[in-house]
């Protein structure tokens, strides 16, 4: 065992070097995840489908539920969920980081980690705001057009695009959609590869992660706007998109990682 190895499992709560990130490493987090993207295509996109599936059902339940209002929450609510769904894809980029040839089974070997449960727990915290989310949406729904629900897909955007109460809640659900994303975004933005990278507690994960996006906003919230953006061409793109736009992502995270979280202090 290297000092390094023994420092990690005898310290109860080691701190991280948070570094100064610029506009540029969000460019060179995306180019890097891009390289990632195409150096193992056929394993990302066979993962990445996974993701465009997910919306296609997602779209069918909401119409034969007649839950039309749960599209926008479903399918923006994957932005709040995405970092855990993607932890598997963060080892695939460690692993070619290290000069391995990662395969789809290593995306899996990740329910093996010795520190699944701090995993878990973290996984557990997104899919609660999750769940908060989609409670917030269906109460302003219900606020502003009772409990009748839209009997088609023409009859909700008719309400929701072409009236007055539509208007608003489309407002006032972005602005909260907006607070959960940035709650969810400070949470895992760092977590997840760290605890796969260094082996450590969820404690010191999401002191880390907070800290980092603390002394980093700026560039915090525009990884966050880009994830957003992208995320949103991928589902514009009939969501067979987010096959390219999940992997790429996962992967730049990884990098953006990287640029972001130091060795131990100390």
């Amino acid at each position: 065992m290297t000092s390094y190895d023994h420092a990690l499992r005898t310290s109860p709560a080691p701190r991280f070097v948070t570094r100064h990130l610029r506009v540029a490493d969000i460019g060179h987090a995306l180019s890097r995840g891009w390289e990632d993207f195409w150096a193992m295509p056929s394993h990302l996109l066979f993962l990445g489908l996974l993701y465009p599936i997910a919306g296609i059902a997602i779209g069918l339940v909401t119409a034969g539920e007649n839950a039309f209002w749960l599209l926008y929450p479903l399918l923006s609510g994957f932005v709040l969920i995405g970092p855990f769904a993607a932890i598997g894809l963060y080892e695939m980029s460690r692993k070619r980081e290290r000069g391995e040839r990662p395969t789809w089974r290593d995306a899996f070997n990740v329910l093996h980690a010795p520190n699944i449960g701090s995993i878990l727990a973290l996984g557990g915290l997104l899919a609660a705001l999750f769940l908060g989310w989609l409670t917030i949406a269906h109460s302003l729904y219900m606020l502003f057009f009772g409990d009748e629900p839209a009997k088609s897909y023409e009859q909700f955007f008719g309400q929701v695009l072409g009236t007055q109460a539509g208007m608003s809640l489309i407002v006032i659900g972005n602005i909260i959609g907006l607070f959960f994303a940035i709650v969810a975004l400070a949470l895992s933005v760092f977590s997840f590869p760290l605890m796969l990278d260094r082996n450590v507690g969820l404690d010191v994960a999401l002191s880390t992660s907070l800290r980092a996006a603390w002394d980093n906003p700026l560039v915090v919230a525009l990884w966050g706007l880009t994830i957003t953006l992208l995320m949103a061409l991928g589902i514009a793109a009939a969501l067979m998109g987010l096959a390219i736009v999940v992997p790429v992502l996962a992967h730049a995270t990884w990098h953006f990682y990287r640029r972001a979280i130091g060795p131990p202090l100390g």
